[in-house]
């Protein structure tokens, strides 16, 4: 008789549109919470962000963090809005804390059409954008970002001011592992791209040497070439195809073309991402390793929709799919929910039109797409 997997998973709602679509991803963790008795999830929600500075006086809390340290996966709705937007304590700052307090080094995020029937939503033509699929790997708490800055008005130099992008071999290295990792869970293994600006920077060096020793010496079979970031950049929108497999990059790089590429599948409101706090192990299950991780759609808070009922929660629930892929090994739920949603966004509403929230030039409201992915993914399980 095999031993019940139990999981503690906080919930973060968080502002705007948050709390709405991490309610539809809730529905489909209590489905996999009473598909199996060998699986128990226990879930809990705490402040953070705007609601935490109205609650508390502070984007994260104590009592949200010491919770997020001790479970073994979160899920985060959105944080922000024009309400803490000025003020000296904002939810972004929140969110870089938890970051650095979790250690959640490498950011994950898919770009590839949750369904073929998407196509038209793109801003590329259909022959262009038809069979992109890539996995952004963000290195995402070091180099410029993280780096020492001055501000204006300070000494030394009160008229200039500057940030400073650091990297070290074990932050290249580790990031490098994640990237291989992922690219291992397919047959035959992705393709990683690193991209860098090697022709310019003494980090973008220091990356292509360290990602080039990791690759060759420890995952050998893995297929490696390297883009710099501009020409990254317009491969893009020109022939996004080139760059399937896993794109392996820096924090400001990854920022950047993780935003570029989200566009292509037609909505922010499609994507997942996973912030990792290690290298996942997931290609065969009984060596895979759990990696703690906070999991939220790409998508921000989007105020000026908040308590309409129209969000798209699409992305959200994919989220979940990646929680139980990298943090809980439970590949067949995963594959199961993507499967669900799959098949959510090809069947049709009454009159023949498919299931569309008005991001996607539809008018189905939030709870009805969580109705349709929940019922389609019962029948999964």
């Amino acid at each position: 008789m095999s031993s019940t997997k139990s999981f503690k998973v906080v919930l973060i709602p968080g502002d705007g549109i948050g709390p709405e679509v991490v309610a539809q991803a809730v529905r489909v963790l209590n489905v996999i919470d009473s598909s199996s008795p060998e699986i128990r999830l226990q879930l809990e929600s705490h402040d953070f962000g705007g609601i935490a500075i109205d609650n508390h006086g502070d984007p994260l809390p104590d009592s949200t963090l010491k919770a997020c340290k001790e479970a073994d996966a979160v899920l985060l709705g959105a944080v922000g809005g024009p309400k803490w937007g000025v003020g000296k304590v904002r939810p972004e700052q929140g969110l870089l804390k938890l970051r650095k307090e979790l250690g959640l080094y490498a950011n994950i995020r898919p770009a590839s059409f949750a369904s073929d029937s998407l196509l038209a939503n793109s801003p590329l033509k259909e022959s262009v954008a038809k069979g992109v699929d890539f996995v952004c790997v963000r290195e995402l708490i070091g180099g410029l970002y993280f780096g020492e800055r001055k501000e204006q008005g300070s000494e030394p130099q009160p008229e200039a001011a500057w940030d400073t992008m650091i990297y070290s071999v074990e932050e290249v290295q580790r990031i490098t592992r994640v990237a291989a990792q992922i690219a291992l869970t397919t047959t035959p293994p992705m393709a990683v791209h690193s991209i860098d600006k090697a022709n310019v920077l003494a980090s973008s060096r220091l990356w292509r040497k360290v990602v080039t020793e990791t690759i060759t010496k420890e995952y050998p079979t893995l297929q490696l070439d390297h883009q710099l970031v501009d020409s990254a950049a317009m491969i893009l929108v020109s022939n996004p195809r080139k760059l399937n497999g896993v794109i392996v990059t820096e924090n400001m790089f990854g920022d950047i073309l993780s935003d570029e590429a989200s566009v292509i599948p037609g909505s922010l409101g499609l994507l997942p991402s996973a912030s990792l706090a290690g290298a996942p192990v997931v290609s065969d299950a009984k060596d895979f390793k759990p990696c703690f991780g906070l999991y939220e759609p790409i998508h921000g808070s989007a105020p000026d929709i908040a308590g309409q009922g129209i969000a798209n929660p699409i992305g959200t629930i994919l989220s979940v799919a990646l929680m139980l892929r990298y943090s809980f090994g439970l590949e067949k739920q995963a594959k199961a929910i993507e499967e669900a949603v799959r098949k959510a966004l090809d069947s049709k509403e009454q009159g023949g039109l498919e299931l569309r929230t008005k991001d996607l030039g539809g008018n189905v409201r939030t709870e009805q797409i969580g109705e349709q992915v929940v019922n389609i993914l019962k029948t999964l399980l």
